[in-house]
């Protein structure tokens, strides 16, 4: 376990912060509303900090993670492309998702949505295919949870197991784009920037709903935010919101979490582009397991990001027993933030010392994934 204190941020400008589109558009979605926040005393408390706020994304539109934000607007985003191509203005033409699956089968026929995953982002993206009438084919590496993979198929989807790593199904994903295979992946390689940078763009809602929500808490302006980083879109997406328009030092303090085996944002920070963690990626942090980091988020996340910490799987498991014991109950990855504030308290208080009066908000970014794992963890079934 390591962190990394980044010295080198840079102001971000105003403009990379969404504009209200995103949120008005997921508000037209089915099933949308905001996902709470938990002001969890008994976390503060372990963690000797003046309050701990819990964004909980464990439940977001009937999925178990908040990766239908990214996935839905960036699909949105690559048909109205292609309706906007065949001279169709879409924005202007649809109030339901159903009218707008109608839109995209008169104009543009048959379509099939391609994407790698860990789990959370390709069953979003099946999910949107279901929804418009599309089909659907996620690939995902070897060794991803039989529950995960019965999710995506749940959703109608075509499910690839594909020898290697994430990274691997993410090469072999990027080979299937063509006209009528459209590729919604929330990570980025040359020549592939528009999908990903639409799925950060919709992330934004967190945000924009946390804006309001900590209003109606009475609570303080936030001294620190913990947020779980994966190939980095959901960090890009906490840097442009969070930091946009800000000198550095300005805001609050943003903190990265990554497994120790799979630090691909870390390693690229620290190099200053681009590296490859080589894997294998076994962590039970399976929505983290990521080898590169996206090309398209680095720089934004090395611009606003304050420090990045690693954690092992135990400091995980002991993050998923607090949040149940404090009556939350997550997957692996929605535990990572608070393993590294726990981190953080525990480990690194000399490098980036957390007062006693921070008020600290963390990101927990997905519900039970894998019951029969957290039961093993927790010694009960998930409520």
């Amino acid at each position: 376990m390591s962190l990394l204190v980044n010295h080198e941020t840079k102001p971000l400008p105003a403009e990379a912060r969404p504009g209200p589109e995103v949120n008005a558009f997921h508000r037209r979605l089915l099933g949308y509303a905001p996902t709470p926040v938990h002001d969890m005393r008994p976390l503060a408390e372990a963690a000797a900090v003046a309050r701990v706020l819990v964004k909980d994304e464990s439940s977001r539109m009937g999925l178990p993670a908040f990766k239908i934000l990214g996935a839905s607007w960036a699909t949105y985003r690559v048909l109205c492309d292609r309706l906007a191509a065949a001279g169709v203005d879409a924005d202007a033409q649809w109030t339901t998702l159903p009218d707008l699956a109608a839109m995209v089968a008169r104009h543009l026929g048959p379509l099939r949505l391609v994407a790698a995953t860990d789990g959370n982002h390709g069953r979003a993206v099946a999910r949107m295919a279901k929804l418009l009438g599309l089909s659907a084919t996620i690939l995902v590496p070897d060794g991803t949870a039989h529950t995960r993979i019965g999710g995506i198929a749940a959703e109608g989807a075509e499910v690839t197991v594909v020898p290697g790593t994430y990274d691997d199904a993410v090469a072999e994903s990027a080979a299937m784009a063509g006209e009528r295979d459209l590729v919604i992946s929330d990570t980025s390689w040359p020549g592939y920037e528009d999908p990903p940078r639409r799925v950060i763009e919709g992330y934004a809602t967190i945000f924009a709903e946390l804006d309001d929500q900590l209003a109606e808490l009475d609570a303080p302006a936030p001294d620190m935010f913990v947020v779980p980083l994966g190939v980095g879109a959901l960090g890009a997406a906490a840097a442009s919101w969070l930091r946009a328009g800000l000198e550095p030092g300005e805001g609050p303090v943003l903190v990265g979490v990554e497994p120790d085996s799979a630090a691909c944002v870390t390693a690229g920070v620290r190099a200053g582009h681009v590296v490859e963690v080589p894997g294998p990626h076994r962590s039970i942090m399976a929505g983290l397991n990521c080898g590169l980091a996206s090309m398209l988020a680095l720089p934004a996340v090395a611009a606003g990001f304050d420090a990045f910490v690693t954690i092992d799987d135990d400091r995980c498991r002991d993050a998923i027993r607090s949040l149940a014991a404090a009556g939350l109950d997550v997957g692996e990855t929605g535990a990572a933030a608070l393993g590294g504030l726990m981190a953080l308290r525990a480990e690194h208080g000399a490098e980036l010392p957390v007062p006693a009066e921070a008020v600290v908000v963390l990101l927990a970014t997905e519900g039970v994934t894998d019951p029969a794992n957290f039961e093993r963890i927790v010694g009960r079934p998930p409520h």
